[in-house]
């Protein structure tokens, strides 16, 4: 069992698809760091060595971007400063109402029930 930033890789899947389930990685990216590590597409977690795994986790850091935790309380951060500033994000944000410019007569019943 293999922990990567928090989160836990299954074992029996492949490592191209586990990558997915950590906090701030994609697909495209999940692809990058598997060449990046010399890894075939049909490689599965558990045939990862204790070195290949001490390689990813580098990869991982040297990539320059956030993960997990650190990646959610950013997101958090920007939406209250939108809410702080007042603007119309923000405004819509507070009601409760759509964000992106969608219609609200019809639709947009699940952005006003999460009152």
């Amino acid at each position: 069992m293999i922990y990567l930033y928090h989160t836990e890789l299954k074992t029996n899947r492949l490592l191209l698809f586990t990558l997915n389930y950590v906090y701030g990685i994609g697909k495209s990216q999940a692809k990058i760091f598997c060449k990046k590590l010399g890894v075939v597409k049909n490689f599965r977690v558990f045939e990862l060595s204790t070195e290949q795994t001490s390689d990813l986790i580098k990869i991982l850091e040297k990539s320059n971007q956030i993960f997990t935790n650190d990646l959610k309380k950013f997101n958090t951060l920007i939406l209250k400063k939108l809410v702080s500033i007042k603007t119309y994000k923000g405004i819509r944000r507070i009601k409760g109402l759509p964000v992106r410019g969608q219609r609200t007569r019809t639709n947009a019943r699940t952005a006003k029930n999460k009152k």
